[in-house]
């Protein structure tokens, strides 16, 4: 396409989005609840169909010579597809936030005040690579009451409008507009261009990819963005930490999968542990192949124990992998601990692994991280494991929302005020 048609293809979407958005705001709960169970049944009957047009996607990413974590991104496994499934199903169980009034209050006027959750609109969504971004967002969409434009990267086109077809489908069979969800049909880049400057329809914009799809959204966007830029994500092993459930929290942070924007890439110990732990868990990482970058008290200990340890740079402690790859550092104690992270993380996800109250309260309270937990997981940092449903983005942002940006995040709070007769005097 050239740029004429690009920017006439991206004017209709804008056009039919907001059509689309009237409808869906005013859409029964029941309805939109039908359209997800729909939505589910097609993504479990549609195997085959979705697993030939991924194919497709793979086989053009490995041609291209994609790192072996980006074309892991882009596989749509059966596995995908059921989790996807269920989480429509999910949202479709949850409650229907929309229209929903809250903290009414009686004004010594007589009149009352309150606000109601209303959807944001149209919202933007651009993203690279995992092509159930796709149904994670269309089905958070159709919850919402919102309407949805999105732009898929060009490595998941064929599997991105496989995808956009079992929504539309679902939304037809229902009765709500098709055009509630819609995926931008050409790769151009100048198609993102256009979507983050059309503050005439698009009401904000949430990028999911690269931080340097993100940074350019931010710099360029002419309506607001829902981001986050990094998932640099700790674990720190306190010294009260049991040893046993350390080694099997901070393995699963780093190791259950290296592509994910919450896995873990730094490790924190204490020094009143770090003799005993770093030595089992080196042992973990070296039979897995994960490069660990020390700093000289952890390099010390782990090349004690026999094993390889790389030299670590000041870039290392800010570092997304997304790789085998994990920082290592001795600190002194939960002070030094919440202080690295404050500095060096990028404001993700951060657990602590400590059998002391206080100090997990500490953790909790000063960690400056949209999810912060104390004992399990950096990887349970997901809209879908939070029971949100599905998600749409993780937002390190302090405004509107914050975190896995599940349904709520997708609405906005208006004030609404009942009176009977009262002027003001």
């Amino acid at each position: 396409m050239n740029a004429f048609n690009v920017n006439e293809h991206m004017q209709a979407l804008g056009l039919q989005a907001k059509a689309a958005a009237a409808q869906m705001a005013r859409a029964d709960a029941a309805i939109k609840n039908k359209a997800l169970k729909a939505l589910a049944r097609r993504l479990r009957e549609a195997g085959p169909e979705l697993a030939e047009a991924n194919a497709r996607d793979i086989d053009r990413a490995v041609a291209a010579g994609l790192s072996a974590p980006m074309v892991d991104r882009l596989k749509l496994t059966p596995k995908v597809l059921a989790t996807v499934a269920e989480g429509c199903e999910q949202l479709a169980a949850m409650p229907d936030v929309i229209g929903e009034i809250i903290g009414m209050k009686q004004m010594p006027s007589g009149i009352r005040v309150g606000q109601m959750r209303v959807p944001l609109g149209v919202f933007g969504m651009i993203f690279e690579s995992r092509p159930n971004v796709t149904i994670e967002a269309a089905s958070l969409a159709i919850k919402s009451g919102n309407a949805a434009i999105l732009r898929g990267g060009s490595e998941a086109i064929e599997s991105n409008k496989a995808l956009a077809q079992l929504v539309s489908e679902s939304l037809a069979e229902v009765g709500l507009p098709v055009d509630a969800v819609q995926l931008v049909q050409t790769t151009d880049r100048e198609a993102v261009g256009r979507l983050i400057a059309m503050p005439e329809y698009v009401d904000v914009i949430i990028p999911r990819g690269g931080k340097g799809l993100i940074e350019r959204i931010s710099r360029e966007a002419k309506v607001p963005v829902i981001k986050h830029l990094d998932g640099n994500c700790h674990v720190f092993v306190d010294d009260t930490a049991d040893i046993d459930m350390a080694l099997k929290i901070v393995d699963n942070a780093k190791t259950q999968k290296y592509s994910p924007c919450n896995a873990a890439e730094g490790l924190l110990v204490t020094g009143a542990v770090a003799g005993k732990f770093l030595p089992l868990i080196g042992q973990v990482f070296a039979a897995k192949g994960v490069e660990m970058r020390c700093d000289a008290a952890a390099g010390a200990i782990v090349r004690g124990a026999g094993l390889n340890a790389v030299d670590a740079v000041e870039s290392d402690w800010s570092e997304e992998y997304l790789a085998a790859v994990i920082s290592i550092k001795v600190v002194k104690d939960v002070d030094e601990a919440i202080t690295h992270i404050n500095r060096y993380s990028s404001h993700h996800t951060d657990a602590i692994v400590t059998r002391d109250h206080i100090h997990a309260q500490r953790f909790l309270r000063e960690v400056d991280s949209a999810s912060v937990m104390v004992n399990t997981s950096t990887r349970f940092a997901d809209g879908f494991e939070f029971g949100l449903g599905a998600e749409i983005g993780i937002s390190t942002d302090k405004f509107h929302a914050r975190g896995p940006v599940g349904i709520e995040g997708l609405t906005s709070l208006k004030y609404v005020v009942l009176g009977q007769g009262e002027v003001r005097t």
